[in-house]
């Protein structure tokens, strides 16, 4: 028996809906919105063509830790955290890590993450 912290689970952020609350999960997206208020990001990931999802990820825990600009509309940032609850038709989550991707081929990690999941 493993007593250290549940693994995530590498997803697409297309993925998350078909998580369960409390599901521990990692994803990448794109920052479509900043809600100070309520601390919570929307993101999005045009992936697989077709979809447009979105998802709400609260931020609160992280605030003290983030970068500066990571909260910025259209920065991609990287994502672990847990699934939970929500009022509304999005995916929540609560974010435990959140930081920026730097420099990133698109295609290339939606082409890898896609055969990982081909290969499943």
């Amino acid at each position: 028996m493993s007593w250290g912290p549940v693994p995530s689970q590498l997803r697409l952020l297309s993925q998350l809906k078909n998580a369960s609350v409390g599901d521990k999960v990692r994803f990448l997206g794109c920052v479509t919105s900043y809600d100070t208020a309520a601390a919570c990001l929307n993101l999005g990931h045009m992936y697989p063509p077709g979809t447009n999802e979105t998802v709400r990820v609260n931020i609160e825990l992280v605030l003290e830790t983030i970068q500066p600009g990571v909260t910025q509309v259209g920065q991609w940032v990287n994502v672990v955290g847990y699934i939970v609850a929500g009022n509304e038709s999005l995916v929540h989550v609560q974010a435990l890590l959140l930081w920026s991707t730097g420099p990133l081929d698109i295609g290339r990690y939606e082409k890898s993450l896609q055969e990982q999941v081909a290969g499943l």
